[in-house]
């Protein structure tokens, strides 16, 4: 697992110099973004919110050992509401951890005391770079698990259980989705909604914490802890859910070929992550500017007019992916990225690019094992560029493919020389189709 979360890569003042004054009405801001799908009173919300700073919280839970794209959106609602004044607790949790909340299908599986203790660090790194310690309105790191593991059962079903009531659990989108499944629900995950609004009730009687955030899916367990608080102490607190993001055509966001778009570089590459980006379709790239990055209205609507007049030069999507790319990663990483792309289509020479970046673009290619003997048709084959050796030894031929971006002229050349830091090599059939090379 990567260091994530040592070093601090975002420079929140220059982050505050780009931001519109209307900052000073927060509300207004998450509305405008698309980031409110569903609150407690708006009313109330805004004047709160345009008030004296307040304390509020989100909380992630431990399920993997890093964060994801649906996690930065909840990150990135932090960090606007600290900008605004307000002061974020980044709850991580410990306890929930072991438990998990409902999945619609299917129980959980758990994970151990020890994995989740260690996920436990790797996630309060990530959200604590994204977030301002320091100041008036400085954020706090907080874990569940101090306020939840010396309870006992009978304090917690005296204490916490008593305010809850069966039927309204019942009715919580998670549960009763589950309820109508073939798998049921454990009274483990049926309590889950318990303990969150418990955190919320902790948070308000330590901290003065009075709003939650969190994704519109967790609706119910986000109400689980404004319920709570207003029966055991008569408070009113708030909570905002935020819209779940599909892709235009009702994909889900947020997955690259099956697998999640992970906030640690280990785990997605600082490439991957950029190349992901700049993949937006043009009917999401506007909506994902507003909620991905800290650009001014004035910059946003411009580029929604770029998109309109000349979809093809793509300037939305490249501002997207490195505005988001060097917010996660860092500039650095991002023009490393930048380089490796512009490298490997020609644009750039290859042999200047480190070993890391190098192996992390071609991992996003098609790719087959070679030795420096073997020939450049045979590793076409191998790699998929062509569908046999004649097609391979023609397009040589036709003057259409590239070794390392130097166009190969014989049809009898080897792989021999060609081996870039980190032991890869890159072929180019014309000009867009590429594949790597690994030398074993």
């Amino acid at each position: 697992m990567a260091s994530f979360g040592l070093t601090r890569l975002v420079d929140w003042a220059l982050v505050e110099q780009k931001n519109d004054p209307s900052f000073a009405d927060i509300w207004e801001e998450l509305n405008y973004r698309g980031l409110v799908h569903v609150s407690t009173d708006a009313a109330e919300l805004k004047t709160l919110l345009a008030g004296p700073p307040i304390t509020f919280y989100c909380g992630f839970d431990p399920t993997a050992p890093s964060l994801h794209l649906g996690n930065l959106v909840q990150i990135l609602v932090m960090r606007r509401l600290q900008l605004a004044g307000h002061k974020p607790l980044g709850l991580v949790g410990g306890s929930t951890g072991l438990i998990g909340d409902p999945r619609p299908t299917a129980e959980r599986t758990l994970n151990t005391r020890e994995t989740v203790a260690e996920w436990v660090g790797y996630l309060s790194a990530q959200v604590a770079r994204f977030l301002s310690f320091e100041g008036d309105n400085a954020a706090r790191m907080v874990n569940n698990l101090d306020w939840t593991a010396p309870l006992s059962a009978i304090d917690f079903l005296r204490d916490v259980g008593k305010y809850f009531r069966v039927g309204t659990m019942l009715k919580k989108d998670a549960v009763s989705a589950r309820l109508n499944s073939d798998a049921g629900i454990s009274y483990t995950e049926f309590s889950y909604q318990i303990l969150q609004g418990m955190d919320f009730l902790e948070l308000y009687r330590t901290y003065g914490c009075v709003l939650q955030t969190g994704g519109s899916d967790q609706w119910g367990n986000l109400t689980s802890g404004t319920d709570l608080i207003h029966r055991a102490e008569h408070a009113s607190v708030h909570a905002i859910g935020t819209p779940l993001i599909t892709n235009s055509d009702g994909t889900k966001f947020g997955k690259s070929e099956g697998n999640a778009v992970w906030l640690d570089p280990a785990l997605t590459s600082p490439y991957a992550f950029y190349q992901f980006w700049l993949n937006t379709d043009d009917a999401d790239v506007v909506e994902r500017l507003k909620i991905f990055t800290f650009l001014t209205r004035d910059d946003l609507e411009r580029l929604e007019r770029a998109v309109e007049a000349e979809p093809f030069r793509r300037e939305a999507q490249r501002t997207l992916a490195f505005e988001v790319t060097s917010l996660v990663h860092g500039v650095a990483a991002t023009e490393a990225a930048i380089a490796a792309a512009g490298a490997l289509f020609g644009q750039g020479e290859l042999a200047e690019l480190d070993a890391e970046t190098l192996g992390a673009a071609v991992a996003e290619l098609p790719s087959a094992k070679a030795t420096a003997a073997t020939s450049v048709v045979q590793a076409l084959l191998d790699t998929g560029l062509v569908s046999s050796l004649g097609e391979a030894r023609r397009a040589i031929g036709q003057g259409g493919v590239y070794l390392n971006n130097e166009k190969v002229a014989d049809d009898t050349a080897t792989l021999e020389g060609s081996e870039l830091a980190g032991g890869f090599a890159v072929l180019r059939r014309g000009k867009k189709t590429l594949a790597g090379v690994t030398f074993s």
